[in-house]
């Protein structure tokens, strides 16, 4: 049964106020407060974009305060862009929930920027803005920038003044940059970091320009390096350094002597009158080698050096960098033949030279190396006597003649009627060729001239004594027609020897002329020993036999006249005879008839 004294709980009590501590609110002022507190609250609702405060920040979050009743959070590579953010700044973030499962606020700058970044970009572009950009990446020619969301293009050409040789060190980099291009229709957007700079440099230039003077000296960055010269960065300014003001010495390549990125002094040449160009010297900074070269150095002294450069007609030594002296070829060997440098020398040899002039006020020298020998022609007379035998070699030809090397610096020339006794030389190279062995007679010496007289047929006896007594006027002989032109044959006679048959008189018995290689009798009709000349005939063979039978006939035709004349003479007599004996013997008669 029922307890019916059992106590029975307290209808007032407030479990609202169980395990808290006692407040001197009321209800009223309770619920005024949390009124108020609604109202502090901004109201929000998914897919909006809201301006926030950035609250806190790590490495790898960043917690942002819109006013909502809990902070959101954003990742801290959505402001890569912004390497600068810091606690207080305001910044655009995109709701994409207001309260996840967890009942936590998701934020985005990232797609707060892309809402309003084509916006953003015609806005930078109209008001020549200044903005910032994250350098994602590299791509051909340029580079990649994350601008407000958008990926625009970063040409190389744009990166800096100066040519950037490698992009890579870029990537990564938060920059500033300028819009410069908007192509709406295909989403494109190209951005300049050089148009930030070049206002300011173009402000240093325009102020280096008004300062430069012809032989200032200024400190430049090596921007460039070409096969002609070197391109200087004067701060906003450029000079080029030719190859040849590098350098008192000869050089190359101008790698030889700077590097990219050098910082170097270097003197003002000359400028135009815009001062757009500027020539500029580094040599010009040091002493020229002339000045220091030793003052013990004079004309007959040997010194060595290192062939830098040659041509056709000597070659050209540095005995000190940037001191040089001409060999002329002709001072290279004692020998008179034409030849080049090349043939003696080759760049980089090291050689010993004698100094045989000496300019100082002009820079110039010249070195000979054949003086390092003896002259060959001082001792001409002992080793080369007239009338002397030698064996040389053919080195030339002329028209007129061989060239024969008796040894280096020693030739003489052997005169084509020289060369044979019996043969008819056009030209030399008939004869012999370009470094065949002759042994050869010394004629005549000039040794002031250096001229030398050679013989090659005075080493046999001259044959035309002897072809004197054989090919006499007259004589037949028997030859071979060797070359034919209109003027007559050349005939190959006995003995090697040749002879002329002028055309009139190459006619045949039969009418014809003969041809080469025909062999046929010819009689010697001219003589010449002095000008070695034979001169035959083959007509005249057949047209003495002709004239002699023509001779014959008319000898005895020239007999029968006579025989008929005799005859005549005697018949005359005897009837001559008769008719005064019949006068006789009629006179008697006529005197007897009378007488009766």
């Amino acid at each position: 049964m029922a307890d019916n004294n059992a106590q029975v709980g307290n209808p007032d009590f407030d479990w609202g106020s169980i395990g808290k501590k006692n407040d001197n609110y009321s209800t009223e002022e309770r619920n005024k407060l949390d009124e108020l507190y609604g109202q502090s609250l901004s109201t929000i609702s998914d897919l909006q974009m809201i301006e926030g405060t950035v609250v806190s920040k790590n490495t790898r979050e960043v917690v942002v305060n819109i006013g909502y009743k809990s902070d959101g959070v954003v990742a801290l590579s959505e402001f890569r862009y912004n390497p600068d953010l810091k606690v207080g700044d305001k910044v655009e973030v995109f709701i994409e929930k207001a309260e996840d499962a967890s009942g936590q606020l998701i934020l985005s700058h990232k797609k707060a920027r892309a809402g309003k970044s084509w916006d953003r970009v015609n806005e930078a572009l109209n008001n020549d803005e200044i903005i910032k950009g994250y350098v994602k990446c590299r791509t051909k020619g340029g580079l990649i920038v994350d601008v407000f969301g958008i990926e625009a293009f970063l040409p190389g050409s744009q990166i800096d003044v100066k040519p950037i040789r490698d992009y890579d060190i870029y990537v990564g980099k938060t920059m500033e940059f300028k819009v410069v291009k908007i192509n709406n229709e295909f989403k494109n957007v190209v951005v300049s970091h050089k148009a930030l700079i070049e206002a300011e440099i173009e402000s240093q230039k325009r102020d280096i320009i008004s300062k430069l003077e012809k032989g200032q000296v200024l400190e430049g960055v090596v921007k460039n390096i070409t096969s002609y010269g070197v391109f200087i960065d004067l701060g906003g300014v450029d000079g080029l350094i030719h190859i040849t003001d590098l350098s008192w010495g000869r050089i190359n390549h101008p790698e030889e002597i700077v590097k990219l990125d050098e910082k170097i002094q270097v003197v003002i040449l000359d400028f135009d009158d815009d001062k757009k160009r500027i020539a500029l010297g580094l040599k010009q900074l040091t002493p020229h080698p002339w000045e220091k070269l030793s003052t013990d150095i004079k004309v007959g002294d040997k010194i060595k050096g290192k062939v830098v450069v040659l041509a056709d007609y000597g070659a050209f030594v540095e005995i000190a960098p940037g001191v040089e002296g001409l060999i002329h070829v002709s001072e290279m060997s004692w020998s008179q033949h034409l030849r080049s440098a090349q043939d003696f020398l080759k760049v980089g040899d090291e050689v010993e030279t004698v100094v045989l002039t000496l300019d100082r006020e002009e820079r110039k020298m010249s070195l000979g190396i054949k003086q390092l020998t003896p002259d060959p022609w001082n001792m001409i007379m002992e080793k080369y006597a007239k009338g002397s035998r030698h064996t040389g070699t053919v080195r030339n030809f002329t028209n007129f003649g061989v060239f024969v090397e008796m040894e280096e610096g020693v030739d003489g020339l052997v005169h084509i009627s020289d060369l044979s006794w019996s043969k008819k030389i056009k030209h030399p190279s008939e004869f012999c060729k370009v470094g065949d062995k002759m042994d050869v007679v010394v004629l005549e010496i000039d040794g002031e001239n250096r001229r030398l007289s050679l013989g090659h047929k005075q080493l046999e006896d001259n044959p035309w004594d002897v072809f004197e007594t054989v090919f006499t006027i007259d004589s037949v002989h028997q030859g071979t027609v060797t070359s034919v032109n209109d003027k007559g044959a050349t005939i190959n006679l006995t003995y090697g020897v040749e002879g002329f048959c002028p055309a009139r008189h190459l006619v045949k018995a039969d009418g014809t002329s003969l041809k080469a290689e025909e062999v046929a009798d010819f009689k010697v009709i001219e003589f010449s020993k002095e000008a070695k000349r034979i001169v035959v005939s083959h007509a005249r063979l057949h047209e003495e036999v002709k004239e002699e039978a023509r001779k014959a006939d008319k000898d005895a035709k020239k007999a029968d006249r006579e025989d008929t004349k005799k005859a005549v003479k005697k018949v005359k007599d005897s009837m001559e005879k008769t008719t005064l004996g019949d006068i006789s013997a009629l006179s008697d008669l006529k005197s007897k008839m009378e007488g009766k």
